[in-house]
C-alpha cells in the first residue's frame, strides 16, 4: 500500500467516527466542552443561591418587615393603651413670678363591641415662688358606648380582619416572588444549557468539516479528486468557523445574564450541568386546574380582595348611621388654695350624646364607591377565574404539544445522522460528492439543535406550567423562611 493510499484510508477512519461524537451531547452527556469555565451548578444548586442572593428575593422580605409589623399594630388594637402628659410653665404676672406643674397619665381600652373605656389621673400645682398657692389633683373613669355608628362586634373587629386579610395577602406575593424568581433563574439556567450545548454541537461539526477537508486534500494528492472540489468544504469549514464565535458569544451572555440573576459577580467562570434527557410527565387539565385553584398567588388574591370589599361595604354602610353613644363618668377631685382646707368634689353623670350629620353626602359617597368597588371586584374575581382556567389548560396543551415536538425531533435526529453515515461511506466509494456529504452535514446540525431545543422547550413548559399552578415550591421542594425579618 502506497503512502497517500494509507493516509486516505486513516483520514476516511477519521472521518466516519466522528458521528460518534455527534452521538455523544445525545446519549452519554460527555461531548468536549471549553474547560474556561471554573464553576459548575446543577439547576437546584443555582435555585438555592438565586434565592439567597437575589436582589428581587431581599427587597421582597425586606417589605415583610413593615407588613409584619402593621398587622401587629392591627392586632394590638384592642389592648390597654397608656399615655402619660405632661407640662411644667414658668410665668410672671404683676404681683410675682410664679410656676405651673401639671401631670396627667391616662389608660385607654377598645374593647371588641366598641365599648371605649378611659381611667386617668391628674395634677396641677401652681406655686408662687416657694409657696404653694393653688393645688388641685383626682382621678376619672370614662365609659361610651357606640348605639348606633360604631356599634357592633363585627364594625368593631372589621380593621382587624382588614389587616389580617392584607396579611394573607402580602404572603401569596412573597410566595408568588419565589416563583417567578424559580422560573426565572430556571429559565436563564436551561438557556445556558442550550447555549453551551449548541456550542458543543457546532464544535464537532467544525471538526467533522476538517476531517473531510483533509480526506480531500489526501483525495487531490491521490489524484482522485479535483482541485476546484475541495473548495466548497473549505467554505463549509469557514462558515462553521464563524459559527462557533457566534455560539461562544450567545454562550457568554446567557452566562452573564444567569450571574445577575444569581446575584454573582459577572466575572464569575460560571458552567452548568448537562441537560438531562427529559421525561414525560402525565398532566390531567381537570385536576391541574383544581389544585390552581387552592394554590395560584393571584387567583387567592382575589378571593381575598372580595372579603376585604364585603368589610369595606360593611364599614361604609355604618358610617352612615348617627353617632348615638351612651356615655357615663364618675371623677373624684381634691383642690386647696393658699390659706384654704382641702376641697373634696365627686362628679358623677350618666346620659347619651348625639350627633347626627345633616346635609353632609360624605357618608353616602363612601357607601357608594364602597358598593361599586364590590360590584367590580366581583366581575374581576369571575375574570379571574376564566383567565386561569384558561391558562391552565393552555399550559398543558403547551407541555404535551412540547414532549410530542420533542418525540419527532429525536427520531428526525436519529434519522438525519444515519442519513449522513450513509452518505459518506458512499463519498469513500465515489458514489457521492463533497456538496452532498456538506449538504447532509447541515441537515445534522440543525436536526441536533432542534432536539435540543425542544428538550429544552418542553423542560421550560412544565416549569411555566408549575409557577400557573402555583406549585412551583413545592414543586422545588421550597418553603417560606418567614422567619426571616420579624419584628422584635
Amino acid at each position: 500500500m502506497t503512502h497517500n493510499a494509507r493516509r486516505i484510508c486513516s483520514l476516511l477512519l477519521l472521518l466516519f467516527t466522528c458521528p460518534v461524537l455527534a452521538q455523544l451531547p445525545s446519549h452519554t452527556g460527555m461531548a468536549p466542552r471549553g474547560t474556561e469555565q471554573g464553576i459548575t451548578l446543577t439547576l437546584s444548586e443555582a435555585i438555592a443561591l438565586g434565592l439567597r442572593n437575589n436582589r428581587s428575593v431581599k427587597s421582597a422580605y425586606l417589605q415583610r418587615v413593615a407588613q409584619k409589623f402593621d398587622l401587629r399594630v392591627a392586632e394590638d388594637s384592642f389592648t390597654p393603651k397608656l399615655s402619660i402628659s405632661g407640662s411644667y410653665l414658668y410665668g410672671k404676672n404683676q404681683d410675682s413670678p410664679y410656676t405651673q406643674r401639671n401631670v396627667g397619665p391616662e389608660t385607654t381600652l377598645l374593647t371588641p363591641y366598641g365599648t371605649r373605656l378611659s381611667l386617668g389621673w391628674a395634677q396641677q400645682n401652681i406655686r408662687n415662688g416657694s409657696e404653694e398657692i393653688y393645688n388641685n389633683d383626682g382621678a376619672s373613669f370614662t365609659l361610651i358606648q357606640p348605639l348606633l355608628r360604631g356599634a357592633g362586634k363585627d364594625v368593631t373587629t372589621a380593621p382587624r380582619e382588614l389587616a389580617r386579610l392584607s396579611e394573607a395577602q402580602n404572603k401569596l406575593t412573597l410566595k408568588a416572588t419565589l416563583a417567578h424568581t424559580v422560573t426565572d433563574i430556571a429559565a436563564a439556567y436551561r438557556n445556558l444549557q442550550r447555549a453551551s450545548e449548541e456550542l458543543s454541537i457546532i464544535e464537532v461539526s467544525l471538526t467533522r468539516a476538517k476531517a473531510l477537508l483533509e480526506v480531500n486534500t489526501a483525495l487531490i494528492e491521490a489524484g482522485r479528486m479535483a482541485q476546484v472540489d475541495s473548495i466548497q468544504t473549505e467554505a463549509d469549514v469557514a462558515n462553521q468557523e464563524l459559527a462557533v464565535e457566534q455560539a461562544r458569544n450567545e454562550r457568554d451572555s446567557a452566562r452573564l445574564a444567569l450571574l445577575q440573576l444569581l446575584a454573582l459577580d459577572l466575572r464569575t467562570p460560571l458552567g452548568v450541568s448537562r441537560p438531562a434527557r427529559p421525561q414525560f410527565v402525565h398532566i390531567n387539565a381537570a385536576e391541574a386546574l383544581k389544585l390552581a385553584k387552592q394554590t395560584q398567588p393571584a387567583y387567592l388574591s382575589q378571593l381575598i380582595n372580595n372579603k376585604k370589599d364585603d368589610l369595606n361595604v360593611l364599614l361604609a354602610r355604618n358610617g352612615q348611621l348617627w353617632d348615638i353613644s351612651l356615655v357615663a363618668s364618675a371623677r373624684d377631685t381634691h383642690a386647696r388654695s393658699a390659706g384654704t382646707d382641702r376641697n373634696v368634689g365627686r362628679d358623677n353623670y350618666i346620659g347619651v350624646q348625639v350627633e347626627i350629620p345633616v346635609g353632609d353626602m360624605g357618608p353616602r359617597q363612601a357607601t357608594v364607591n364602597a358598593e361599586v368597588n364590590q360590584k367590580v371586584q366581583r366581575l374581576a374575581s369571575e375574570e379571574s377565574e376564566q383567565q386561569l382556567t384558561r391558562d391552565i389548560y393552555a399550559a398543558v396543551n403547551e407541555v404535551n404539544t412540547r414532549w410530542k415536538q420533542y418525540g419527532i425531533a429525536v427520531k428526525a435526529n436519529d434519522l438525519t445522522r444515519q442519513k449522513v453515515d450513509i452518505e459518506r461511506q458512499k463519498l469513500a466509494v465515489g458514489r457521492s460528492s463533497n456538496f452532498q456529504v456538506l449538504s447532509f452535514e447541515t441537515d445534522l446540525r440543525n436536526a441536533e439543535n432542534a432536539r435540543l431545543t425542544a428538550s429544552i422547550r418542553y423542560q421550560t413548559a412544565l416549569t411555566a406550567l408549575d409557577e400557573i399552578m402555583g406549585t412551583t415550591l413545592q414543586s422545588w421542594g421550597i418553603t417560606l423562611n418567614e422567619g426571616a425579618g420579624d419584628v422584635d
